[in-house]
């Protein structure tokens, strides 16, 4: 097949127009076309009353080779190039111990399902429900018609994190091997929309999430894997640096020798757990800030003009960031178009914010996370201790919130005036349970408060009305990415524990559901021929 790229179509173009675009393109007859998938679909916005939609397809017809020969030097036509995934490894026969998987967020399901289809029958441990049962803890807790679960949440929960989120399915990690073509294909085998696979910046939603979730728990069990939820690790067995098992919470001994940890950034007692162990851990920078909220219309103006509302543009994102004269920098981070703020905290008394959005994005505002970036030069001392920054964080905005679990909030044009609000505008908090106004600047440290002073303004040189007084700023985030980073070899063992498999966001080595999935699908190639080798 041939690879066809840079075909620009008008905004409004009929569905015959890409055969057409393609016959042009390669001056053939319509014969000679015999078929033609769309491999990507974006747009170039640079111009607002020009916005056009380019489109990558891949194309079979009857006079490949001399077509490659006649366009041998036209870098928009090339053969297309073999994506498709071949496993590493089959299991043997028999085998000593199953491997375990610790987590199944988008890192741990990946891994458990890439080791099932090799036949090595993992085990998957998830200290939450499952997905379903979790989703009606979660709700409940944002409609205030329960507490807080410290184990079924936004954070924990069969799913994991991504679950309450946006469901975004890109990533700028390099993927020459194609893992991300992978993990895009096992989600639409497990439910998501096949257009997932080619439009530009795809993304599930939470409802749809939950489903695909499901189908991916039941395949890896119809391939011989085994899930058990309610069952949190108290412990990780260790002797002569290397991995025996695990204790459940209930007691419950496993042995292996290939454990997977695919615990997410917020399992804080599993990282305090591993590092009494003398698991190697070194603190690692990650970001904190609020979240802002504006009308999804704003936005959509700013960034198409007279075409917002087009259904082929959707409802518009951004990606902003400053660089302070403090020398800090500021940036829009987990951006959720027609969106909502959720209550993301799974530690009592402790109040972190999040972003989400269903498929439809057809929700009143938008939102971001405006996020300052600190390292470990701002929490010295200690392996651990951007997680003790980030639980004093969240205590604060807890107790600014008013001690319910209301998150503090502040409008942007007092914000930056340096006054405490007392009254909404045009735009309303979408964060349940509820905000309650205040002074932000309490809630940070001055250095991430004075950064985020200078980076709106900055921000509405790029936008027009990002900075509007009426905006909403709610606090905290304080969970963009692991404050830790649990140190792995070349073949993504443990730096110092063999058989040990750190993986994902909570190690430090991914940064959103797709990123994560590729690290599961290479951690689990790591663990399939580990164990052959082992079994020679």
């Amino acid at each position: 097949m041939l690879r066809l790229t840079e075909i620009k179509l008008p905004l409004d173009h009929s569905e015959d127009a890409i055969a057409s675009a393609i016959l042009k393109k390669l001056q053939i007859a319509p014969p000679a076309l015999l078929h033609y998938t769309i491999f990507k679909r974006s747009y170039d916005a640079r111009k607002k009353d020009a916005i056009v939609p380019v489109y990558i397809v891949d194309v079979e017809t009857t006079q490949e080779k001399s077509l490659l020969q006649r366009f041998k030097k036209d870098p928009h036509i090339v053969p297309t190039p073999d994506m498709s995934y071949r496993t590493v490894a089959q299991a043997p026969d028999t085998l000593a111990s199953r491997p375990i998987v610790i987590g199944t967020g988008p890192c741990g399901l990946f891994a458990g399902l890439m080791l099932a289809q090799m036949g090595f029958r993992p085990i998957l441990l998830e200290r939450g429900k499952a997905v379903r049962d979790r989703t009606v803890d979660t709700f409940a807790f944002w409609k205030k018609k329960d507490g807080l679960n410290p184990e079924s949440n936004a954070q924990f929960g069969e799913g994991g994190a991504g679950t309450f989120s946006d469901g975004k399915l890109y990533s700028q990690v390099k993927d020459s091997n194609h893992y991300g073509r992978k993990v895009l294909t096992e989600l639409v085998q497990s439910g998501a929309s096949p257009e997932i696979l080619y439009i530009n910046k795809p993304h599930i939603g939470t409802f749809k999430l939950v489903g695909i979730v499901q189908s991916m728990r039941a395949r890896i069990e119809a391939l011989g894997g085994e899930i058990r939820f309610q069952s949190r690790v108290e412990d990780i067995h260790i002797e002569t640096g290397q991995v025996q098992g695990v204790t459940l919470a209930n007691g419950e001994y496993i042995a292996s020798h290939h454990i997977v940890l695919a615990v997410g950034h917020s399992a804080r007692d599993t990282f305090q757990m591993l590092f009494d162990r003398g698991v190697y851990i070194e603190a690692k920078p990650f970001s904190i800030g609020f979240r802002v909220e504006h009308p999804q219309t704003l936005i959509d103006r700013s960034r198409f003009g007279d075409q917002s509302g087009h259904k082929l543009l959707g409802a518009a994102d951004y990606k902003l960031v400053h660089h302070c004269q403090n020398g800090r920098s500021v940036y829009s981070f987990c951006m959720c178009p027609g969106g909502l703020v959720v209550a993301a905290a799974s530690e009592p008394g402790r109040l972190v914010t999040n972003g989400m959005s269903q498929y439809s994005r057809n929700e009143r505002n938008a939102n971001s996370a405006i996020v300052v970036g600190i390292t470990p030069d701002d929490y010295p001392g200690h392996p651990l201790a951007g997680i003790a920054l980030q639980r004093r964080l969240e205590e604060h905005a807890f107790e600014l919130g008013g001690s319910t679990y209301n998150a503090p909030g502040q409008l942007v044009g007092d914000f930056l005036a340096d006054r405490p609000s007392q009254s909404l505008g045009t735009v309303q908090p979408s964060y349940t349970p509820g905000v309650q106004l205040g002074d932000l600047s309490l809630s940070l440290p001055d250095y991430a408060i004075a950064a985020i002073r200078e980076a709106l303004p900055a921000f509405d040189k790029q936008i027009n009305g990002f900075a509007m007084a009426d905006a909403v700023l709610t606090g905290v985030e304080t969970r963009t990415s692991s404050p830790i980073r649990i140190k792995r070899k070349e073949d993504y063992q443990s730096l110092n524990t063999e058989g040990l498999y750190p993986a994902g966001e909570g190690a430090g080595y991914a940064g959103g559901i797709l990123s994560a999935g590729i690290d599961g699908i290479k951690v689990a190639e790591a663990v399939a021929l580990n164990i052959l080798q082992r079994s020679r």
